[in-house]
């Protein structure tokens, strides 16, 4: 009884740590060519940004940057509002759902915080 007993808590700690480490291991390399220039409209590139995304946050510093800096990395946002600018990250994976990056600009035009969305 207790052989099954640890074999079970084994598993939930497997299944737990698989759950929480999901959303940190980078699904792609990020490619600046890539996100920039990729057919988005493509069905083989339906999630491509999607899957760059954990590698561009964990591995470039995007807060302190310009807007300009941003632009050079990342291409023209798709929307633009005020000091706001937004990128589609195109299907998430998860049924039909559909991410976006949002960039949230200070008053000079430096990244103070960005923001991923899904739904």
């Amino acid at each position: 009884m207790k052989k099954i007993h640890k074999i079970l808590i084994a598993f939930f700690v497997i299944i737990s740590l698989s759950l929480f480490l999901k959303g940190k291991i980078s699904g792609q390399k990020f490619d600046s060519e890539k996100w920039k220039y990729s057919n988005l409209s493509s069905e083989e590139n339906w999630n491509l940004r999607w899957n760059m995304m954990n590698s561009l946050r964990n591995n470039y510093e995007l807060k302190g940057k310009t807007k300009s800096e941003i632009i050079s990395l990342l291409g023209k946002p798709e929307n633009e509002i005020r000091n706001e600018m937004s990128y589609s990250l195109g299907y998430t994976g998860f049924g039909i759902n559909t991410g976006t990056l949002v960039i949230f600009l200070n008053e000079k035009g430096i990244v103070k915080n960005l923001s991923v969305h899904q739904g």
